[in-house]
């Protein structure tokens, strides 16, 4: 029979074992475990201490090529632009400061800064898309010309409020195209579809005053060649970024497709995954793209990539997922000062964008 002595002793006899246990382990395996232990600690210590060392490598080398980029860009650069009209487009998101480094290139090659475009957070929310494609219908010369979604009808018009007198859009020997060269360039003649009258001017207005963009600048009609700035990493998360990204994309393309010369910047992040430069590449687009800009070589390799651009080239530039290279190999050949007044009417006949600067300096001289 089972009695209360019995529960007692096998309950000592429980904690008995118990007790010895945690003896036994504390001593026999106490110093395997702690050799352990402190040996795959030393490992971790010496493989940071490797890292550190390695990254300050990287950052000297870094910056001793930003050095040497400041000590070549003028050489690198110079003419590169020469007399072209450049607009700086910035996408929600983008830095400001990489902004303002990059139409400071752009100047060093020899080109004119003659505006800026921001992009708003309100023309990418999808939920403005109605409204963008009606307002992009309402300010178009050829609404029943235009074709495809709410942001390609927005980047079209925009390209072409933005397109100088002697670029892409101009040569293309539409009424729009005719409209730019006439008398008062910024007035576009009534176009063959009864869309009306529409000022370049008026229409940058339509989309500032809609709160879809902000204008800095007289970039209206002025635009040989286009600098867009994609938005910095982190600036938008998950399934929003991959779908801004996409829509800016297209307006990218839309607005390459009307002023003719672009060059897609941004950081090395969005060059990865659903950044905005990942998506253009895999689209293999007709403008140029570059993924280190923020930096002093970065900035030198995007002004590069819009020279190349200019010459037909679309090139992709940096360290990303399917770059071309580093830089343009060979560079892009400089450009005269009067390479854009020569064989204006030549050029416009075959699609060429060598008269730009000469028009859009008689654009200004007759405003």
């Amino acid at each position: 029979m089972i009695d209360f002595r019995y529960h007692l002793v096998s309950i000592v006899a429980v904690f008995l074992a118990l007790t010895v246990g945690l003896v036994l382990g504390t001593t026999m395996l106490q110093d395997p475990l702690l050799n352990t232990l402190q040996s795959e600690t030393a490992d971790l210590r010496g493989q940071s201490e490797d890292l550190r060392s390695e990254r300050d490598v990287a950052d000297k080398v870094n910056a001793g090529a930003d050095e040497m980029a400041e000590a070549v860009s003028s050489d690198m650069l110079d003419g590169r632009l020469t007399g072209l009209g450049v607009v700086v487009v910035t996408a929600p998101g983008a830095n400001p400061e990489v902004a303002d480094g990059l139409a400071a290139r752009v100047e060093e090659a020899g080109g004119e800064v003659v505006g800026r475009v921001a992009v708003t957070d309100a023309l990418v929310d999808a939920g403005n898309a109605t409204f963008v494609d009606e307002l992009s219908i309402q300010v178009s010369q050829d609404p029943d010309g235009l074709t495809g979604g709410p942001y390609d009808k927005a980047g079209t018009e925009l390209g072409r409020a933005l397109a100088s007198a002697g670029g892409a859009g101009a040569g293309d020997g539409d009424a729009e195209g005719a409209g730019r060269a006439t008398e008062d360039p910024r007035e576009a003649e009534e176009s063959p579809g009864g869309g009306g009258s529409h000022d370049a001017e008026a229409v940058l207005d339509a989309f500032s005053e809609g709160g879809l963009v902000q204008v800095e600048g007289d970039p209206a009609v002025s635009a040989d060649a286009l600098v867009v700035l994609a938005p910095a990493a982190g600036s938008s998360d998950g399934a929003d970024r991959e779908a801004v990204n996409a829509v800016l994309t297209t307006v990218t393309t839309a607005l390459h497709r009307e002023v003719g010369a672009a060059v897609l910047a941004g950081d090395v992040p969005s060059s990865r995954g659903d950044g905005m430069l990942a998506q253009a590449r895999a689209a293999e687009p007709e403008f140029a793209t570059a993924d280190v800009t923020g930096r002093p070589m970065g900035d030198i390799i995007a002004v590069l990539a819009l020279a190349e651009n200019l010459e037909g080239g679309a090139g992709a530039y940096g360290i990303g997922e399917g770059v071309r290279g580093f830089l343009p190999d060979p560079l892009p050949a400089a450009r005269e000062a009067g390479d854009a007044a020569s064989g204006a009417a030549e050029e416009a006949a075959t699609g060429g964008r060598g008269g730009a600067d000469e028009s859009r300096r008689t654009v200004r001289e007759g405003e």
